[in-house]
């Protein structure tokens, strides 16, 4: 592995390039269809090869999987699908002896219905010291057979539940996972002590799932469209949360990734302040559509937002959630909302490929760290899943017509001449791959100078061993309309071409490498990115 270069912070996050793994579906190492940890530990020298600095696994705790491990029964114990706690320490030692930490998640806006809290409140009734850990009320309506409040939730359906004794509990995600109620010291402190388990477990850092929902209006009061405070979303009680949590990674050298979707910048930065969390991840840029105008003042707002508090800025093109980069930038829209995922959105994979491609490259020179999710370095589409396999909330919950996250999640091809792609050995993976993945496979990639896998391991690379790249300044350059180009540090140039003419390059000493070919002329073509010397 490269050493860090001279200029770089100690502090490997602000510059850190970020792998995600989805446990169910990276590699499956006893062959029972589910991805596991034995099937990461085998292959992270593929992880090391890559290039990448650290390594986030979605929840592998114990979990009734009805979201996908975030809805987490026990903190402590490895779900038996993906494997033990003792795997999982190895795990962390043989990732850092490769130069990869590693960085779990924590969901501490809920936890399972399966979860022990939540069994004993279910048994001790209306009143009781149990039921305190959640939100737990009376309903409305001459008999109680109302909610309690008209919250809207994060997945289509109610928000509230009821339960035989006549109360109803919240849960801003499914059913089957019940909010906590932050106010009590019993979850604060719970919360604590897992930071503590898994910091002395060697984690580097932790990721923080729905980081801006825990804290409540403590009245439970109705939501009004507009209208501010928002009942449930980044009430300034959550502060008090960070700064406890951020003491205890300051003891450790541990860090903090928030999952914070919010529109305001300011309010954005707070979660960003010196004794708070080190990063969030920027959603305005994964969403954002292939569009250089809009493209640039996302960048734009992000940096700005970042600095009033010092915080490196995060990149990211997708995730477990989110529709795959190679299918969303082949349709008409680019962009990428929940709220109009449909089927048979139509997409043009070859368009989306050469756009993807090109943002890797844009992604990787912009200051700050990246995530990259697995897959995305093969240039996995989205696949479409038949209806009876589907296994997301989100596509229940909407009455069939959310297609939902599953055809970001399908699992991984390794080796393209083997059953299920190498995933797993022995039986059919936990959801299907289709048909055409063998292209994709990694086998047939590393073998392919010009493969998508070619282009990250060699991104990677540059990005480790030139100075430019990482944290620090960025300079916007004179280009004509429709393509960015920017300069780093040291000479180093990135250009975007997004208009539907080649462009002329800036002059150069040397071309690092390109998203693909160059005309004849030296020109970039079209949904092309490329890496210069100046």
């Amino acid at each position: 592995m490269a050493a860090p270069l001279s200029h770089r912070t100690d502090d490997w996050w602000r510059d850190a390039v970020i792998y995600q793994v989805y446990p169910r579906s990276f590699a499956d190492g006893d062959g029972d269809g589910t991805g596991d940890l034995a099937g990461v530990r085998a292959r992270l020298p593929y992880l090391a090869e890559l290039g990448v600095d650290a390594v986030w696994f979605t929840p592998w705790y114990l979990s009734p999987l009805v979201d996908g491990g975030y809805d987490v029964a026990d903190y402590r114990t490895i779900d038996p699908a993906f494997g033990t706690l003792a795997e999982a320490e190895k795990l962390i030692a043989e990732a850092r002896a490769l130069d990869l930490r590693v960085i779990v998640d924590i969901v501490p806006n809920h936890v399972s219905d399966q979860h022990t809290w939540f069994r004993e409140a279910l048994e001790a009734g209306p009143g009781s010291a149990a039921r305190a850990r959640f939100h737990f009320r009376p309903g409305r309506g001459e008999h109680g057979e109302l909610p309690p409040n008209d919250w809207p939730s994060q997945f289509s359906g109610n928000t509230w539940t009821r339960v035989p004794d006549g109360e109803w509990y919240l849960h801003l995600f499914t059913p089957e996972q019940p909010d906590l109620n932050w106010s009590h010291p019993d979850v604060r402190h719970e919360h604590e002590d897992i930071l503590r388990f898994w910091f002395e477990r060697g984690v580097s850092g932790v990721r923080i799932d729905s980081a801006a929902l825990l804290t409540k209006a403590p009245d439970l009061r109705d939501f009004v469209e507009g209208v501010d405070p928002h009942p449930y979303i980044d009430q300034d009680e959550i502060h008090d949360v960070y700064r406890s949590w951020r003491a205890i990674a300051d003891e450790y050298g541990g860090v903090f990734v928030g999952e914070v979707w919010l529109p305001d910048a300011e309010r954005f930065a707070r979660y960003l302040r010196p004794d708070e969390l080190h990063t969030a991840f920027n959603f305005n840029f994964l969403s954002c559509p292939w569009e250089p105008g809009r493209l640039r003042a996302t960048i734009d707002d992000t940096l700005a937002e970042h600095a009033p508090v010092g915080a490196p800025a995060t990149w990211v093109l997708c995730n477990h959630d989110v529709t795959r980069t190679v299918t969303r930038y082949g349709r008409a829209d680019t962009g990428f909302d929940f709220a109009t995922k449909t089927f048979g959105t139509h997409t043009d994979l070859a368009l989306g490929t050469r756009r993807a491609r090109a943002a890797a490259l844009l992604t990787l020179a912009l200051p700050g760290s990246v995530y990259l999710y697995q897959g995305e370095e093969l240039g996995l589409p989205e696949a479409d899943i038949p209806l009876d396999r589907i296994q997301d909330p989100m596509h229940a919950r909407s009455g069939g017509t959310d297609p939902g996250r599953d055809g970001c999640r399908v699992p991984l091809p390794w080796t393209a001449d083997e059953p299920w792609y190498g995933f797993g050995s022995h039986t059919e993976p936990w959801l299907p791959q289709p048909r055409e993945w063998e292209g994709y496979a990694v086998d047939r990639q590393g073998a392919d100078g010009g493969s998508m896998l070619a282009l990250y391991r060699e991104a990677l690379r540059l990005r480790r061993s030139v100075e430019g790249f990482g944290d620090g300044p960025l300079t916007w350059l004179p280009a004509r309309e429709g393509v960015l180009a920017f300069a780093r540090t040291d000479g180093l140039v990135c250009v975007v071409n997004l208009s539907p003419a080649p462009a002329a390059l800036p002059p150069y000493e040397r071309l690092l490498l390109s998203s693909g070919p160059l005309d004849p002329d030296g020109g970039l073509p079209t949904d092309t990115a490329a890496w210069l010397r100046t």
